[in-house]
């Protein structure tokens, strides 16, 4: 299943599932976090396999970019 956000996914006939990223493998999940995972994924697919893969932002990199920690003199 491929969507314009870049994330992908593809169930194997072992019940492996594995996510991609824009063509390249993100994870691979098997068993019952594969499971878990294609119950989960019919809501919102990108926002589901952009939690399961670690690639998302939570909405505070501005806060952090801009803090005086990360200024660079």
């Amino acid at each position: 299943m491929n969507a314009p956000g870049g994330f992908a996914y593809k169930q194997r006939s072992d019940g492996t599932v594995i996510i991609t990223h824009h063509g390249r493998a993100a994870t691979t999940l098997r068993g019952g976090r594969a499971a878990k995972f294609l119950a989960e994924v019919d809501d919102d697919p990108q926002q589901v396999m952009a939690r399961w893969t670690g690639a998302y932002k939570i909405g505070n990199e501005r806060t952090a970019k801009n803090h005086p920690r990360n200024q660079r003199r």
